[in-house]
């Protein structure tokens, strides 16, 4: 098993940054690739971006591609999302997996954490 806590979560003007931190226990956390994953009230959850086990390769929405930064840092045990230029749209619960592959896939995915909410104002 591993556990996925998810830190960091808040409210953040438009236009403005935040970091997102998944810290993780239980089994060796290199060995998962890890994923973020958001839910808006209505939506589907739907991919935000993945990390390979070493950090070497990454995957980004095309929504987020260019404002969101995925890294990792196997030592610590946590995984870190940052964004910049945040818009109303990115309003969301945004959840922390790790599983075999890194890729948009939820089923990808074999462990999640509970989800922190991020609400960008206008």
């Amino acid at each position: 098993q591993v556990q996925l806590v998810e830190i960091g979560g808040g409210l953040v003007q438009a236009g403005g940054s935040l970091r997102l931190s998944c810290a993780a226990s239980g089994r060796t956390f290199s060995n998962y690739a890890m994923g973020w994953f958001r839910q808006a009230p209505g939506q589907e959850r739907e991919f935000v971006a993945g990390i390979n086990w070493s950090g070497g390769s990454t995957d980004y929405a095309d929504s987020v591609q260019g404002r969101f930064t995925l890294s990792r840092d196997n030592a610590k045990n946590t995984v870190y999302l940052q964004m910049n230029s945040l818009k109303p749209e990115d309003t969301a619960v945004y959840y922390c997996a790790a599983g075999d592959a890194y890729g948009y896939r939820r089923r990808e995915y074999k462990y999640w954490g509970q989800g922190t909410q991020l609400t960008v104002s206008s």
